[in-house]
């Protein structure tokens, strides 16, 4: 890259520092640090997010209703129908179907001109997506990062607070063995370049940096939504993939401004309208009721926030008031900030965040009588891992609920003959690595569909180019081995851009050490709109 990339990278860096320093000073009291859940208090766009009024970035809230009401109506499994393999040999077999399917529409389309890069340079592909490849670096290449591996650079935490996310890395190399093992992409092995950026936003900044100076991954994978806001612009600018993110943000969504990013999991905006909408389904004889939520400081927990300040603004009939505790991503603690929640007395208490304050909000909880209160109690859907959030709190973790996101785990007793289940942590075991750590399972969640699309795109007329490659995330329509049935995972263009927009609606039983799924799921594809994200929020 040359002397124009330098400058942006430095103009970047102090444009992240100003609104570091901004977030900092305006009102709140959380520190920076290289500590949270999604995201620590050091952030290149803290972005506080308080124009709750935006339908962008999340499901329409009747829309969402309609689909709880007739999910409640419905019984656990009683969805549509998935795999029906019995081993990996089977579950290659559907998958290697199914990518023939997306070839072939997507080479039709680019055999008549209608896909693909055009004589102008710009990339179209289904759903009105297009990218100008007008506006990338000089110097670009389009298979920049393939020689002897394709290379795919991975900052994420290996030390600090956070360091155990640092297993989902652990989990993609393992997964990315398998394929290698199995003929790569082409013949070509997957090299997953892991960097330690401390869960830290510049941090991860100057590893992008570092990466694309001498690496040239051919794409990148980010974890968390502040270090993933604070490169997306740099990427983007770049014209290097960016798939696939490790975050929920409602800024993925945006394939207009930010083509090259990709989200993939439940978006943070739309599980919070999904709580109220649970809500105004199953607590109609107490509505309306108070709600209180427990905060994580960031970009991270002010998404969850924004989305239920905006629900409850919307349906006073439903919400009567909504109580914001925050705390500081870096604090041991929520001890203070949960006997604030507990004294308001709530009929509804809300946990905005991730990692270990997850086990530390159901462990207060259970002491200072908020649990036995009789207030609902629901946790994110980053906090689904019983073995790390939910077992260690004993007692206190039963009947807390949950909007799952659809996700699997691994070690739950439910999935036991679940063939792709039993595969992974086959795979994780003869390498020598304990399937009790969940993240190592959350890691194939991202790399199985990264895998996928670099299948697709090898197949595509031109083989595998970054350009191919944006053209088969963006229509990418699988049935998501980690999802359960009945959760859509796919992707049209500019028409719908967020992967996963359906979940289940799951409570906690301490005795069976698992989550209980109660009615069916409910599954919005293609209802959420896309999200420029801004200082105020999603535009």
């Amino acid at each position: 890259m040359g002397t124009d990339f330098r400058w942006s990278r430095v103009i970047a860096l102090l444009t992240s520092l100003g609104m570091l320093a901004a977030a900092c000073g305006g009102g709140s009291d959380s520190a920076s640090s290289d500590s949270g859940s999604d995201g620590g208090g050091d952030t290149a766009a803290e972005g506080e997010a308080e124009d709750a009024g935006s339908d962008a970035g999340s499901i329409d809230t009747d829309e969402a209703e309609d689909a709880v009401a007739e999910a409640a109506s419905s019984e656990a499994g009683s969805d549509a129908a998935g795999s029906t393999a019995t081993n990996i040999e089977e579950l290659e077999a559907e998958w290697a179907a199914t990518r023939q399917t997306q070839i072939d529409m997507l080479t039709a389309g680019m055999e008549s001109g209608e896909y693909g890069i055009g004589d102008d340079n710009i990339l179209r592909g289904p759903g009105g997506f297009e990218i100008d490849l007008n506006n990338c670096p000089s110097d670009w290449v389009d298979t920049e990062g393939i020689a002897e591996t394709i290379k795919v650079g991975h900052p994420g935490p290996q030390s600090g607070n956070l360091a155990a996310y640092g297993n989902m890395g652990i989990g993609w190399e393992t997964y990315f063995d398998y394929v290698n093992e199995t003929g790569g992409i082409g013949g070509l092995p997957l090299e997953l370049i892991r960097k330690d950026d401390q869960y830290v936003a510049t941090v991860t900044i100057e590893l992008v940096d570092e990466l694309l100076q001498s690496e040239k991954p051919f794409a990148f994978h980010t974890l968390g939504s502040p270090s993933t806001l604070a490169v997306y612009d740099t990427l983007n600018q770049q014209c290097v993939p960016q798939m696939l993110v490790a975050t929920g943000h409602p800024a993925w969504g945006d394939p207009v401004v930010h083509p090259w990013t990709t989200g993939s999991q439940l978006g943070y905006l739309t599980e919070s309208i999904l709580w109220g909408a649970w809500i105004k389904e199953n607590m109609a004889d107490q509505l309306p009721v108070k709600v209180a939520g427990l905060v994580m400081d960031n970009d991270f927990g002010l998404a969850y926030e924004q989305g239920m300040e905006r629900y409850a603004e919307e349906n006073p009939d439903v919400i009567s008031e909504f109580i914001s505790v925050r705390f500081d991503p870096a604090a041991p603690t929520v001890t203070n900030e949960m006997t604030t929640i507990a004294a308001a007395q709530p009929d509804v208490a809300l946990g905005m965040m991730a990692g270990n304050p997850c086990l530390l909000m159901v462990e207060e909880a259970g002491r200072n009588g908020l649990k036995d209160s009789g207030a609902v109690l629901f946790i994110s859907s980053t906090c689904k891992d019983p073995n790390s959030f939910m077992i260690p709190a004993g007692e206190a973790a039963d009947g807390w609920r949950i909007v799952g996101g659809g996700q699997k785990v691994n070690t739950d007793p439910q999935y036991a003959d679940d063939a792709y289940v039993q595969f992974a942590n086959g795979l994780l075991t003869d390498a020598e690595l304990d399937i009790n750590i969940g993240l190592y399972f959350t890691g194939f969640f991202y790399a199985w569909p990264f895998v996928e699309s670099f299948r697709v795109a090898n197949e595509l007329p031109g083989g595998l180019t970054r350009t191919n490659v944006m053209l088969a995330i963006r229509s990418l329509d699988v049935n998501h081995p980690q999802l359960i049935e009945g959760v859509t995972f796919a992707m049209n263009g500019n028409e719908d851009s967020y992967f996963v927009e359906g979940s289940d609606f799951s409570v906690y039983d301490a005795e069976a050490e698992t989550w209980i799924q109660e009615g069916g799921i409910v599954d919005l594809n293609g209802s959420s709109p896309n999200c420029t994200w801004t200082d105020t929020g999603c535009a």
